[in-house]
Protein backbone atom coordinates (compact mmCIF):
# COMPACT_ATOMS: atom_id res chain seq x y z
CA UNK A 1 0.00 0.00 0.00
CA UNK A 2 1.20 3.49 -0.85
CA UNK A 3 0.47 6.64 1.09
CA UNK A 4 -1.04 8.56 -1.85
CA UNK A 5 -2.60 8.02 -5.22
CA UNK A 6 -2.24 11.27 -7.18
CA UNK A 7 -4.54 11.85 -10.14
CA UNK A 8 -3.21 14.48 -12.56
CA UNK A 9 0.28 15.16 -13.86
CA UNK A 10 0.25 18.93 -14.33
CA UNK A 11 1.88 21.50 -12.07
CA UNK A 12 -0.47 20.77 -9.14
CA UNK A 13 -0.05 17.00 -9.15
CA UNK A 14 3.70 17.14 -9.67
CA UNK A 15 4.13 19.63 -6.82
CA UNK A 16 2.29 17.25 -4.50
CA UNK A 17 4.41 14.35 -5.75
CA UNK A 18 7.57 16.31 -4.94
CA UNK A 19 6.33 16.93 -1.40
CA UNK A 20 5.81 13.20 -1.02
CA UNK A 21 9.44 12.62 -2.03
CA UNK A 22 10.68 15.30 0.35
CA UNK A 23 8.77 13.78 3.25
CA UNK A 24 9.39 10.11 2.58
CA UNK A 25 5.83 9.28 1.51
CA UNK A 26 5.13 6.64 -1.12
CA UNK A 27 2.78 7.35 -4.02
CA UNK A 28 1.64 6.49 -7.51
CA UNK A 29 0.59 9.13 -10.05
CA UNK A 30 -1.95 8.57 -12.81
CA UNK A 31 -2.11 11.01 -15.72
CA UNK A 32 -3.04 11.31 -19.36
CA UNK A 33 -2.73 14.04 -21.97
CA UNK A 34 -6.33 15.28 -21.72
CA UNK A 35 -5.37 18.53 -19.94
CA UNK A 36 -2.47 20.49 -21.40
CA UNK A 37 -2.69 23.90 -19.70
CA UNK A 38 0.45 23.23 -17.62
CA UNK A 39 2.44 22.29 -20.71
CA UNK A 40 1.62 25.37 -22.77
CA UNK A 41 1.43 27.91 -19.93
CA UNK A 42 3.45 31.10 -20.03
CA UNK A 43 5.00 30.05 -16.74
CA UNK A 44 5.53 33.60 -15.46
CA UNK A 45 5.67 34.35 -11.77
CA UNK A 46 4.93 37.91 -10.80
CA UNK A 47 3.66 39.21 -7.43
CA UNK A 48 1.78 42.20 -8.89
CA UNK A 49 -1.52 42.58 -10.73
CA UNK A 50 -0.22 44.97 -13.35
CA UNK A 51 -3.55 46.26 -14.56
CA UNK A 52 -4.12 47.96 -11.21
CA UNK A 53 -0.63 47.94 -9.66
CA UNK A 54 -1.92 45.93 -6.71
CA UNK A 55 -0.35 43.02 -4.86
CA UNK A 56 -1.38 39.40 -4.64
CA UNK A 57 -2.33 37.90 -1.30
CA UNK A 58 0.56 35.99 0.31
CA UNK A 59 2.79 36.91 -2.64
CA UNK A 60 5.95 37.21 -0.57
CA UNK A 61 5.37 33.86 1.13
CA UNK A 62 4.64 32.19 -2.18
CA UNK A 63 7.82 33.56 -3.76
CA UNK A 64 9.97 32.57 -0.78
CA UNK A 65 8.76 28.99 -1.01
CA UNK A 66 8.85 28.94 -4.82
CA UNK A 67 12.59 29.61 -4.91
CA UNK A 68 13.35 26.86 -2.41
CA UNK A 69 10.91 24.37 -3.92
CA UNK A 70 11.97 24.56 -7.55
CA UNK A 71 15.63 24.60 -6.58
CA UNK A 72 15.10 21.25 -4.85
CA UNK A 73 13.39 19.88 -7.95
CA UNK A 74 16.22 21.08 -10.20
CA UNK A 75 18.70 19.16 -8.07
CA UNK A 76 16.48 16.08 -8.15
CA UNK A 77 15.99 15.94 -11.94
CA UNK A 78 19.27 17.57 -12.97
CA UNK A 79 17.69 20.21 -15.21
CA UNK A 80 17.21 23.97 -14.75
CA UNK A 81 13.52 24.85 -14.94
CA UNK A 82 13.36 28.13 -12.97
CA UNK A 83 14.70 31.25 -14.67
CA UNK A 84 14.65 34.47 -12.61
CA UNK A 85 14.28 37.35 -15.05
CA UNK A 86 13.39 41.05 -14.72
CA UNK A 87 9.85 42.01 -15.72
CA UNK A 88 9.15 45.40 -17.26
CA UNK A 89 5.80 47.15 -17.47
CA UNK A 90 5.61 49.63 -20.33
CA UNK A 91 4.05 52.95 -19.32
CA UNK A 92 1.55 54.47 -21.71
CA UNK A 93 1.24 57.87 -20.00
CA UNK A 94 2.59 60.13 -17.28
CA UNK A 95 -0.50 59.26 -15.28
CA UNK A 96 0.53 55.60 -15.27
CA UNK A 97 3.97 56.59 -14.02
CA UNK A 98 2.37 58.53 -11.16
CA UNK A 99 0.09 55.61 -10.31
CA UNK A 100 3.14 53.36 -10.20
CA UNK A 101 4.92 55.65 -7.73
CA UNK A 102 1.83 55.85 -5.54
CA UNK A 103 1.52 52.07 -5.50
CA UNK A 104 5.22 51.62 -4.72
CA UNK A 105 4.83 53.82 -1.62
CA UNK A 106 2.40 51.36 -0.07
CA UNK A 107 4.13 49.04 2.43
CA UNK A 108 2.56 45.97 0.84
CA UNK A 109 3.95 46.89 -2.56
CA UNK A 110 7.39 48.28 -1.68
CA UNK A 111 9.13 44.86 -1.94
CA UNK A 112 7.82 44.36 -5.45
CA UNK A 113 7.80 47.68 -7.32
CA UNK A 114 11.05 49.47 -8.11
CA UNK A 115 10.83 53.25 -7.80
CA UNK A 116 13.58 53.72 -10.38
CA UNK A 117 12.09 54.27 -13.82
CA UNK A 118 13.79 52.08 -16.43
CA UNK A 119 14.95 54.34 -19.26
CA UNK A 120 16.33 51.97 -21.82
CA UNK A 121 16.02 51.74 -25.57
CA UNK A 122 14.68 48.37 -26.69
CA UNK A 123 14.87 47.99 -30.47
CA UNK A 124 11.45 46.95 -31.71
CA UNK A 125 9.49 48.73 -28.96
CA UNK A 126 8.58 52.39 -28.76
CA UNK A 127 8.25 53.50 -25.13
CA UNK A 128 8.31 57.31 -24.77
CA UNK A 129 7.11 57.04 -21.14
CA UNK A 130 9.69 54.34 -20.28
CA UNK A 131 9.16 51.30 -18.06
CA UNK A 132 8.55 50.23 -14.48
CA UNK A 133 10.32 47.18 -13.12
CA UNK A 134 8.64 44.52 -10.98
CA UNK A 135 10.96 42.80 -8.52
CA UNK A 136 11.26 39.07 -7.78
CA UNK A 137 9.96 37.88 -11.13
CA UNK A 138 10.87 35.20 -13.64
CA UNK A 139 9.45 32.18 -15.37
CA UNK A 140 9.27 28.44 -15.05
CA UNK A 141 9.76 26.35 -18.18
CA UNK A 142 6.53 24.47 -17.55
CA UNK A 143 6.82 22.11 -20.52
CA UNK A 144 10.33 21.10 -19.48
CA UNK A 145 9.20 20.71 -15.87
CA UNK A 146 6.22 18.50 -16.72
CA UNK A 147 8.03 16.31 -19.24
CA UNK A 148 11.24 15.91 -17.24
CA UNK A 149 9.51 15.27 -13.92
CA UNK A 150 7.06 12.81 -15.44
CA UNK A 151 10.02 10.98 -17.01
CA UNK A 152 11.69 10.90 -13.59
CA UNK A 153 8.52 9.40 -12.08
CA UNK A 154 8.25 6.88 -14.89
CA UNK A 155 11.83 5.71 -14.36
CA UNK A 156 11.03 5.19 -10.66
CA UNK A 157 7.91 3.18 -11.47
CA UNK A 158 5.63 5.79 -9.92
CA UNK A 159 3.85 6.97 -13.10
CA UNK A 160 0.87 5.40 -14.85
CA UNK A 161 0.10 7.01 -18.23
CA UNK A 162 -3.61 6.34 -18.59
CA UNK A 163 -6.99 7.99 -18.22
CA UNK A 164 -8.40 7.73 -14.72
CA UNK A 165 -11.71 5.89 -14.45
CA UNK A 166 -13.51 7.30 -11.42
CA UNK A 167 -16.08 4.48 -11.47
CA UNK A 168 -13.43 1.89 -10.57
CA UNK A 169 -12.20 3.74 -7.49
CA UNK A 170 -13.16 1.78 -4.38
CA UNK A 171 -13.30 3.80 -1.17
CA UNK A 172 -12.88 2.25 2.25
CA UNK A 173 -12.81 3.87 5.67
CA UNK A 174 -9.03 4.04 5.86
CA UNK A 175 -7.87 3.41 2.27
CA UNK A 176 -8.78 3.40 -1.40
CA UNK A 177 -8.24 0.90 -4.19
CA UNK A 178 -7.81 1.57 -7.89
CA UNK A 179 -6.77 -0.95 -10.56
CA UNK A 180 -4.58 -2.92 -8.20
CA UNK A 181 -3.19 0.15 -6.40
CA UNK A 182 -3.95 0.37 -2.69
CA UNK A 183 -3.52 3.87 -1.23
CA UNK A 184 -4.26 5.51 2.09
CA UNK A 185 -5.42 8.70 0.39
CA UNK A 186 -6.28 9.96 -3.09
CA UNK A 187 -5.36 13.46 -4.30
CA UNK A 188 -7.29 14.72 -7.31
CA UNK A 189 -5.28 17.36 -9.20
CA UNK A 190 -7.08 17.16 -12.53
CA UNK A 191 -7.34 20.80 -13.54
CA UNK A 192 -10.34 21.45 -15.76
CA UNK A 193 -10.90 17.68 -15.78
CA UNK A 194 -12.54 18.08 -12.39
CA UNK A 195 -15.86 18.36 -14.21
CA UNK A 196 -15.74 14.59 -14.82
CA UNK A 197 -14.97 13.90 -11.16
CA UNK A 198 -18.11 12.72 -9.27
CA UNK A 199 -16.61 13.70 -5.91
CA UNK A 200 -15.70 17.31 -6.64
CA UNK A 201 -17.63 18.32 -9.78
CA UNK A 202 -19.90 20.52 -7.63
CA UNK A 203 -17.04 22.96 -7.05
CA UNK A 204 -17.34 26.20 -9.08
CA UNK A 205 -14.32 25.76 -11.27
CA UNK A 206 -14.92 27.71 -14.46
CA UNK A 207 -12.09 27.04 -16.88
CA UNK A 208 -10.66 29.94 -18.85
CA UNK A 209 -9.22 29.23 -22.27
CA UNK A 210 -5.93 30.88 -23.08
CA UNK A 211 -4.13 31.08 -26.41
CA UNK A 212 -0.44 31.79 -26.93
CA UNK A 213 2.09 32.20 -29.73
CA UNK A 214 5.70 31.41 -30.28
CA UNK A 215 6.91 34.17 -32.59
CA UNK A 216 10.17 34.99 -34.34
CA UNK A 217 11.13 38.67 -34.36
CA UNK A 218 14.79 39.21 -35.38
CA UNK A 219 14.58 42.99 -34.93
CA UNK A 220 13.23 42.78 -31.38
CA UNK A 221 16.12 43.04 -28.92
CA UNK A 222 14.23 42.23 -25.73
CA UNK A 223 16.08 40.39 -22.96
CA UNK A 224 13.60 41.00 -20.10
CA UNK A 225 10.00 39.89 -19.75
CA UNK A 226 7.61 42.54 -21.06
CA UNK A 227 4.09 42.63 -19.62
CA UNK A 228 1.50 45.09 -20.90
CA UNK A 229 -1.75 43.98 -22.54
CA UNK A 230 0.13 40.75 -23.31
CA UNK A 231 3.34 39.25 -22.00
CA UNK A 232 6.39 38.81 -24.20
CA UNK A 233 8.90 36.27 -22.93
CA UNK A 234 12.33 36.02 -24.62
CA UNK A 235 13.28 32.42 -25.42
CA UNK A 236 16.58 33.15 -27.18
CA UNK A 237 17.53 33.05 -30.83
CA UNK A 238 15.00 35.71 -31.86
CA UNK A 239 12.14 33.60 -30.50
CA UNK A 240 9.54 34.82 -28.01
CA UNK A 241 6.51 33.37 -26.26
CA UNK A 242 3.57 35.77 -26.35
CA UNK A 243 0.20 35.57 -24.62
CA UNK A 244 -2.38 35.30 -23.50
CA UNK A 245 -6.07 35.53 -24.29
CA UNK A 246 -8.95 34.93 -21.88
CA UNK A 247 -12.05 33.15 -23.18
CA UNK A 248 -14.66 32.11 -20.61
CA UNK A 249 -16.98 30.32 -23.06
CA UNK A 250 -14.86 28.02 -25.22
CA UNK A 251 -13.65 25.04 -23.15
CA UNK A 252 -11.57 23.32 -25.84
CA UNK A 253 -7.81 23.34 -26.28
CA UNK A 254 -8.07 24.04 -30.01
CA UNK A 255 -6.44 27.30 -31.22
CA UNK A 256 -8.95 29.66 -32.84
CA UNK A 257 -8.87 32.32 -35.53
CA UNK A 258 -10.52 34.70 -33.06
CA UNK A 259 -7.75 34.16 -30.52
CA UNK A 260 -5.13 34.57 -33.22
CA UNK A 261 -6.57 37.89 -34.37
CA UNK A 262 -6.76 39.18 -30.79
CA UNK A 263 -3.13 38.31 -30.06
CA UNK A 264 -1.88 39.74 -33.34
CA UNK A 265 -3.74 42.99 -32.66
CA UNK A 266 -2.26 43.30 -29.18
CA UNK A 267 1.24 42.49 -30.35
CA UNK A 268 1.05 45.20 -32.99
CA UNK A 269 0.12 47.72 -30.29
CA UNK A 270 3.47 47.04 -28.61
CA UNK A 271 5.97 46.05 -31.28
CA UNK A 272 7.24 48.33 -34.00
CA UNK A 273 8.88 45.51 -35.91
CA UNK A 274 7.90 42.55 -38.04
CA UNK A 275 7.22 39.16 -36.48
CA UNK A 276 6.41 35.67 -37.70
CA UNK A 277 4.06 33.29 -35.89
CA UNK A 278 5.91 30.00 -35.46
CA UNK A 279 3.29 28.15 -33.42
CA UNK A 280 -0.16 28.79 -31.96
CA UNK A 281 -1.24 26.95 -28.79
CA UNK A 282 -4.29 26.83 -26.54
CA UNK A 283 -5.29 25.34 -23.20
CA UNK A 284 -7.98 25.66 -20.54
CA UNK A 285 -6.80 27.08 -17.22
CA UNK A 286 -8.47 25.74 -14.05
CA UNK A 287 -9.84 29.03 -12.70
CA UNK A 288 -12.29 29.81 -9.90
CA UNK A 289 -14.44 32.93 -9.90
CA UNK A 290 -12.92 34.22 -6.66
CA UNK A 291 -9.43 33.47 -8.09
CA UNK A 292 -8.47 31.27 -5.15
CA UNK A 293 -7.41 27.60 -5.13
CA UNK A 294 -9.61 24.63 -4.25
CA UNK A 295 -8.02 22.67 -1.39
CA UNK A 296 -9.48 20.20 1.06
CA UNK A 297 -11.15 16.84 1.54
CA UNK A 298 -14.51 15.45 0.53
CA UNK A 299 -17.34 15.96 3.03
CA UNK A 300 -18.08 12.24 3.38
CA UNK A 301 -14.75 10.67 2.47
CA UNK A 302 -11.93 12.34 4.38
CA UNK A 303 -9.29 10.31 2.55
CA UNK A 304 -10.25 11.85 -0.81
CA UNK A 305 -8.54 15.20 -1.36
CA UNK A 306 -8.58 17.91 -4.00
CA UNK A 307 -5.81 20.21 -5.24
CA UNK A 308 -7.13 22.44 -7.99
CA UNK A 309 -8.05 25.95 -9.10
CA UNK A 310 -4.51 27.30 -9.50
CA UNK A 311 -5.68 29.39 -12.47
CA UNK A 312 -3.32 31.74 -14.22
CA UNK A 313 -0.73 31.73 -11.41
CA UNK A 314 -0.08 28.02 -11.07
CA UNK A 315 3.69 28.44 -11.00
CA UNK A 316 3.45 30.55 -7.83
CA UNK A 317 0.42 28.89 -6.25
CA UNK A 318 1.38 25.28 -7.03
CA UNK A 319 4.11 24.68 -4.43
CA UNK A 320 2.38 26.85 -1.79
CA UNK A 321 -1.00 25.19 -2.23
CA UNK A 322 0.43 21.68 -2.42
CA UNK A 323 2.25 22.24 0.87
CA UNK A 324 -0.95 23.43 2.54
CA UNK A 325 -2.83 20.36 1.37
CA UNK A 326 0.02 18.04 2.36
CA UNK A 327 0.17 19.49 5.86
CA UNK A 328 -3.61 19.18 6.10
CA UNK A 329 -3.50 15.54 4.99
CA UNK A 330 -0.60 14.55 7.25
CA UNK A 331 -1.07 16.70 10.33
CA UNK A 332 -4.61 18.03 10.16
CA UNK A 333 -3.28 21.57 9.76
CA UNK A 334 -6.21 23.84 9.00
CA UNK A 335 -6.42 25.25 5.49
CA UNK A 336 -7.26 28.99 5.48
CA UNK A 337 -10.87 29.48 4.44
CA UNK A 338 -10.01 31.52 1.35
CA UNK A 339 -8.07 28.51 0.03
CA UNK A 340 -10.38 25.79 1.34
CA UNK A 341 -13.31 24.17 -0.45
CA UNK A 342 -15.18 24.71 2.84
CA UNK A 343 -16.10 28.14 1.46
CA UNK A 344 -18.45 26.36 -0.94
CA UNK A 345 -21.45 24.20 -0.18
CA UNK A 346 -20.51 20.55 0.16
CA UNK A 347 -22.25 17.82 -1.71
CA UNK A 348 -22.38 14.14 -0.91
CA UNK A 349 -21.98 11.34 -3.43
Amino acid sequence: MVDYLIVGGGIAGLCFAELCYQNGKSFKLVTDASQNSSRIAGGLYNPVILKRFTGLEDAGLQLDYLEEFYSTIEKRIGVQINFPLPLLRKFFSVEEQNNWYQAADQPKMTPFLSTTIVKKVIPGIDAPFNYGRVLRTGYLDTLLFVETYQHFLDCNGDLFSESFDHSTLKIKDDSCAYNGIEAKKVVFAEGFGIHANPYFNYLPLDGTKGELFIIKAPELKLTDIMNTSVFILPLGGDFFKVGATYNWHDKTDVPTEEGKEELVSRIKEILQCDFEIISHMAGVRPTVKDRKPLLGSHAMHRNILVLNGLGTRGVMLGPYSARMLFQFAENGTEIPLHYSIARFKKKSV
